[in-house]
C-alpha cells in the first residue's frame, strides 16, 4: 500500500486541541488524525455498505455550496 501525504489547513486552536488529545493517548498528531480517519471511513461503511477501491471523486462527494 503506497503512502500518500496530505497538507490540511487547521485553526489554531483547533490544531492545540487534537494535540492535546494525542498526546494523552500517547500519539502524534500525525497518528491521532489517523485513528480519526479511520473511524470516520469505519462508521460510513458501516452505515452505507463497504466502499470499494474504484472511488471516482467527482461522482461521489456532495458539491460544494455556491
Amino acid at each position: 500500500m503506497a503512502i500518500k501525504s496530505v497538507s490540511i489547513r487547521i485553526e489554531e486552536e483547533m490544531l492545540n486541541k487534537i494535540a492535546y488529545i494525542a498526546d494523552y493517548e500517547g500519539r502524534s498528531v500525525n497518528s491521532q488524525v489517523l485513528v480519526l480517519i479511520r473511524e470516520n471511513i469505519k462508521t460510513f461503511e458501516n452505515e452505507n455498505g463497504t466502499i470499494d477501491g474504484n472511488i471516482i471523486p467527482a461522482s461521489n462527494v456532495k458539491p460544494t455550496r455556491k
